[in-house]
């Protein structure tokens, strides 16, 4: 959904992201130094098909520049390597970063994509 600047907005539902982390539905894989949790929804035609959320915690990356670098990074992993989500289908995912260093693109790319190809498969 754009806004009238015809930037991208951001929809934030806090209830969403409660059923998420605290849902029955919810599932959870993890590929060092990435951990996803991830949930079917059940919305018919929906504008926005798959949802993320990114969380870099500040108790593993101590310094802002750090953490915006990673979110930066898996943002944009995840842009390259979303075509192999089924279109059909609602998600809600969040990624959350497990270490406390920096690893370079390459290798976040390889680690979103194995992530998303083990999440087509559960589907």
């Amino acid at each position: 959904m754009k806004n009238k600047f015809g930037k991208q907005e951001r929809i934030v539902s806090q209830k969403l992201i409660d059923q998420l982390f605290g849902g029955s539905g919810s599932r959870s894989l993890s590929a060092f130094p990435l951990r996803v949790v991830y949930m079917k929804r059940n919305i018919p035609n929906a504008e926005t098909p798959t949802q993320i959320l990114v969380s870099v915690p500040k108790r593993h990356l101590h310094h802002a520049v750090d953490r915006n670098r990673v979110k930066r990074q898996l943002r944009e992993a995840y842009r390259h390597q979303k075509d192999l989500l089924p279109e059909d289908q609602s998600l809600a995912l969040a990624f959350i970063w497990q270490t406390d260093r920096c690893l370079p693109s390459a290798e976040v790319d390889s680690r979103m994509k194995s992530l998303l190809e083990r999440i087509v498969r559960k589907l």
